[in-house]
C-alpha cells in the first residue's frame, strides 16, 4: 500500500540522500545487453555509453557525500500502465521536499490534495488532512529487507548497489539508467543529472507493473541545517492513527 501510493517518497531517496552516505564502492559497473536489461523497444535501441557513465556516477557520488542535508521544490508525475498509452497520466502533483542524512526525509505533497510523508529513519508516517488519519509504520529489519529500502536508509553506495547505464551524455545534462544488483520493489531507475557537478534533476522510477513515476527537482538547497523535529511527526488532536504491520 505505501510504495503503491507513494512510490517518488520511498523510491527516490536512493538518489539524492544515499548516493552519498559512504565513500567509494564498486566502479560502476557494465550495463547488461539490451537481452538482459529491463524494458524493451525503444529503451533497449538507445546508445549506451560505458565511460560516460562511470565517470558520471563518480561525480554524482562525490557531489552527494558532501552533503548532510538539503531540501527542494518537487513536481511529480504518474503513468499507470493499467490505463494503456492514453489517459494513463494521472494528475500531476507537487509540493516541497527534504533529506538529511541518515535515512530521513519529508515530503510535503501541497498540489492538488495536500498530504505529507515522513521519516526520522527509524518510523514512517503518512498523513493525510482530509481523512483526518495518520499512517505509522515502524521500518525494522523486515523492512529493510528489499534492496530499495537499505538503500533510502542510508545503506549502500549509488555503484555498489546499481548497474549503471547512461543513454545521453550530453554538454549541460547527462541520462543514467540504474537496474538494481538485488531484487527491489521497482524494475529499473532514470535519472537525469547535471554534468558540470552532478546534481541530480529528474528521477523516474519504472515499478514492477509497469508503471512510471517522474520527478523533477527545482530550487536545490545543499547543507541548509535542518532541525531534528522536521523529520518528526506530532499527531495532530482528533487525527486517528493507523499503526501499520512491517511488510
Amino acid at each position: 500500500m505505501l510504495w503503491a501510493r507513494y512510490p517518488a517518497a520511498l523510491c527516490l531517496l536512493v538518489f539524492v540522500l544515499a548516493a552519498g552516505s559512504a565513500a567509494g564502492g564498486d566502479p560502476a559497473q557494465a550495463p547488461p545487453t539490451a537481452e538482459e536489461g529491463p524494458g524493451s523497444g525503444e529503451r533497449d535501441r538507445e546508445q549506451v555509453v560505458p565511460d560516460c557513465a562511470a565517470e558520471m556516477a563518480a561525480r554524482v557520488q562525490e557531489t552527494y557525500d558532501e552533503v548532510r542535508d538539503l531540501r527542494a521544490r518537487f513536481r511529480q508525475r504518474t503513468h499507470s500502465a493499467a490505463f494503456g498509452a492514453a489517459g494513463g497520466t494521472e494528475p500531476p502533483t507537487s509540493g516541497r521536499v527534504a533529506f538529511a542524512k541518515p535515512g530521513r526525509m519529508h515530503w510535503r505533497y501541497e498540489q492538488p490534495e495536500p498530504s505529507q510523508v515522513i521519516s526520522d529513519g527509524a518510523t514512517l508516517w503518512i498523513y493525510d488532512p482530509a481523512a483526518q488519519e495518520v499512517q505509522i509504520l515502524e521500518v525494522g529489519e523486515a523492512f529493510l529487507s528489499a534492496a530499495a529500502i537499505q538503500f533510502l536508509l542510508g545503506s549502500g553506495t549509488l555503484q555498489g548497489s546499481f548497474h549503471i547505464m547512461a543513454t545521453g551524455c550530453g554538454e549541460t545534462q547527462v541520462q543514467l539508467h540504474l537496474l538494481p544488483k538485488e531484487a527491489a520493489t521497482y524494475e529499473w531507475l532514470e535519472l537525469e543529472v547535471a554534468a558540470a557537478d552532478g546534481t541530480i534533476l529528474r528521477t523516474v522510477v519504472h515499478d514492477l507493473l509497469g508503471n512510471r513515476t517522474e520527478v523533477t527537482f527545482e530550487d536545490l538547497e545543499r547543507n541548509p541545517d535542518l532541525p531534528e523535529s522536521h523529520f518528526r511527526f506530532e499527531t495532530p488532536e482528533g487525527v486517528r492513527e493507523l499503526r501499520l504491520p512491517a511488510p
